[in-house]
């Protein structure tokens, strides 16, 4: 199996007294240690107007790892278009991909917060037009050599060459998260790779990871396990106590994000469709002891699921370390395992 990190900084807001920025710098040091560590890559979310401080510039913090690494795949988990200019977005992701020696991982996704969309004053029911028309330009914008327009509903360019290239070729590899059948199906027709939620069940994400393998074969195509990262919060416990304790608080943090992107009446999206239950937020993560986690990865792993994106949480370095000597020499082979000794 491979691992990587998904996830997030936090910059708190406050008085003169609050270094708003240490959060990012813990983030960044924990990133840096994750490669020495021999994890392969970190995806780093987008979100706003959270009001505790998730990241807002994905690609920004980015650049700013790629300058502390050297090895580590930089993936956004994910950019979302339909807020974005998409000839701005594909020229600043071409800088990150050229700056790092082409380790940039470009994940995309439509949305789905409401107090987002609300924030930009942007409809949600225009998320699918805004992302197919955006990612359309972003593509175009990285494999044309000539000069072109475009005039769209959302989006006018006239006569552009879009600059600097990408040094991964033909572009940097497409990511898309996707959750109901008929968009994990869509992600392998385009050829993209799949993102999958850390909230799901173990049955339900088998289930996701089997649609996307049955419709890239129908493709004609060979399937690639690492096609897909499976996205789980992890945390190795000192005992039932503090893991009981950890478990209640990644409930309440599920509850404070639904409160967030959740529309008054509106249908939820798969990432907002989980039971709001204890036992539901520990089957779906990897908490517990060393032993237990390991237990939860060879389900996956039994399934045919290799990449695997831990979300820590608060980013623990220790929790970290204590993950990769105790859980992932088992799982990453040899290289990894020398790698965290």
């Amino acid at each position: 199996m491979k691992f990587g990190l998904f996830g997030s900084a936090q910059a708190k807001r406050g008085g003169a007294d609050i270094d708003s920025a240490q959060g990012f710098r813990d983030f960044i040091e924990y990133n840096v240690e994750a490669e020495a560590l021999g994890l392969s890559s970190s995806f780093v979310v987008e979100h706003h107007f959270t009001g505790f401080g998730q990241v807002s510039a994905s690609l920004n913090l980015l650049t700013y790892l790629a300058a502390r690494t050297s090895t580590l795949r930089l993936g956004t988990a994910v950019l979302v278009l339909p807020w974005h200019n998409p000839v701005l977005l594909a020229e600043a992701a071409a800088t990150i991909d050229l700056l790092s020696g082409g380790r940039l991982e470009f994940g995309v996704g439509k949305g789905y917060r409401h107090n987002e969309f609300s924030g930009f004053c942007i409809p949600i029911a225009e998320a699918d037009e805004r992302f197919e028309e955006s990612l359309g330009v972003i593509l175009k914008a990285w494999t044309s050599n000539e000069r072109f327009s475009h005039h769209g509903k959302h989006w006018n360019f006239e006569n552009i060459v879009v600059e600097p290239p990408t040094r991964q070729k033909p572009h940097p590899p497409i990511w898309m998260a996707a959750g109901q059948p008929d968009s994990i199906a869509k992600v392998a027709q385009r050829g993209a790779k799949l993102l999958l939620d850390q909230f799901a069940s173990v049955p339900l994400t088998i289930e996701r990871f089997n649609i996307y393998k049955s419709e890239v074969e129908a493709q004609g195509r060979r399937f690639d396990p690492m096609d897909v990262g499976v996205a789980r919060a992890f945390y190795v416990a000192k005992d039932a106590d503090d893991k009981r304790k950890a478990v209640e608080a990644r409930l309440a943090n599920q509850r404070r994000m639904t409160e967030l992107a959740a529309a008054p009446g509106a249908v939820k999206s798969s990432m907002l469709s989980f039971d709001y239950t204890l036992d539901a937020a520990e089957e779906s993560a990897m908490f517990g002891t060393p032993d237990e986690i390991a237990g939860k990865l060879e389900r996956l792993r039994a399934a045919g699921i290799a990449h695997v994106l831990l979300n820590g949480g608060g980013g623990s370095a220790a929790n970290l370390r204590r993950f990769a000597h105790e859980v992932m020499p088992a799982f990453a082979g040899e290289k990894s395992a020398a790698a965290a000794e």
